[in-house]
């Protein structure tokens, strides 16, 4: 399973937020100050530094974390073609402010001045994107190893825990800072999911950001054949229902959704025949057929 499209078509916000993640990294780990990001509890309530704040948000603590991290933040690109770049936005603000705080709270009630308890990295964004994840996201294939089921969706959990327990509390607190921040912003609490920045500040992004790497916006039509072969009759009898005798032609507002999710108009076309109109079945063709 992957998020779509390959690359960051329609996902100028995620790229913008990968490059800045990656080099805030980079920058620390070769002057060999990872040691000093993080929150402590002098850092809240003794010597306040902005600097190391907003540093904190963005740079991992090692390779590993750095590695593991920008995988998952790339996968979630998926919610920004969903929602579009402009809530996303106001989603990755809320979610980064929303657990930074519950992290500040938690620093207070555990009153450690020498212990440094929260690992640096975008920890609330990457764990908040687990909650739309598990809620929105549909298993598209079931596999057994041993006696053990597995989805799709299980290597993503897997990366996940790494990254949770990858500095064990220094990182599990933040992420389960970020899990209570996605909780949240499902929650609606204070209709944050209507909110909106003005279309100025969301474009910045795009405009920031070095050009689209991957697929193009739009594939010309001899790659539909490609990217959405035929819809093989043995898979769709697995996953499913046959296409009927007179195919329903797609509303547009369902063409729609999957366009702005990063896949062509041709093939969101085919996928909705193909799915009676189901948006939610037609995702998971076009999914799968990415990934063969």
């Amino acid at each position: 399973m992957n998020g779509g499209p390959s690359g960051f078509t329609n996902a100028p916000v995620t790229r913008a937020f990968i490059i800045a993640s990656a080099l805030f990294t980079i920058f620390f780990g070769i002057q060999g100050r990872y040691n000093t990001l993080g929150l402590s509890y002098q850092d809240v309530f003794g010597k306040f530094r902005i600097w190391k704040w907003i540093m904190s948000i963005f740079s991992f603590s090692s390779t590993p974390e750095l590695m593991f991290g920008l995988y998952l933040l790339y996968y979630f690109r998926v919610f920004e073609r969903q929602i579009g770049s402009n809530k996303y936005s106001v989603f990755i603000v809320f979610s980064i402010l929303t657990s930074l705080l519950l992290e500040v709270l938690a620093v207070a009630l555990l009153k450690d001045p020498t212990a440094n308890l929260v690992t640096p990295g975008p920890y609330g964004l990457i764990f908040a994107s687990f909650v739309p994840f598990f809620f929105d996201i549909p298993v598209s294939t079931r596999f057994r190893v041993f006696s053990f089921l597995f989805s799709d969706k299980s290597f993503i959990y897997l990366a996940g825990l790494q990254l949770l327990l990858s500095s064990w509390k220094r990182s599990i607190l933040p992420g389960l800072c970020g899990i209570l921040a996605g909780s949240l912003y499902r929650l609606n609490v204070f209709y944050i999911r209507k909110a909106k920045f003005p279309e100025l500040i969301s474009s910045f992004f795009s405009r920031f950001s070095l050009p689209s790497m991957g697929s193009p916006r739009a594939a010309p039509a001899r790659n539909v054949v490609r990217n959405v072969p035929s819809y093989p009759t043995h898979q769709m009898e697995r996953n499913y229902p046959a296409p009927m005798q007179s195919a329903v032609e797609p509303s547009e507002d369902s063409i729609t959704t999957l366009v702005s999710m990063g896949f062509d108009r041709n093939s969101a076309r085919q996928a909705l025949v193909q799915a009676r109109n189901d948006v939610n079945v037609a995702t998971n063709i076009l999914l799968e057929a990415q990934s063969h």
